[in-house]
């Protein structure tokens, strides 16, 4: 499973713009923006929407992404044990 790295939500969260005004300009509509960075709508890897935002955050495409196990996922853990 691919999610947004920390470092992707740290630079949006600190960068000097509103994030819905980082999405406009990435192209990206910032409601999808915020489903894709909360774990409400899945990240494909080298999902081009979140390319696009890492560009204007000037992180390099590797940077946006991270690898998670079902191990290290709370929400999929909290599933097996329901």
């Amino acid at each position: 499973m691919v999610k947004v790295s920390r470092e992707f939500k740290a630079r949006l969260k600190l960068a000097d713009q509103p994030a819905y005004k980082i999405a406009n300009q990435a192209g990206v509509n910032p409601t999808t923006l915020s489903k894709l960075v909360n774990g409400i709508e899945p990240v494909r890897p080298n999902d081009e929407r979140i390319r696009r935002v890492a560009q204007v955050l000037d992180l390099r495409p590797e940077e946006a992404f991270t690898e998670v196990t079902r191990e290290q996922d709370p929400a999929l853990m909290e599933a097996r044990q329901g």
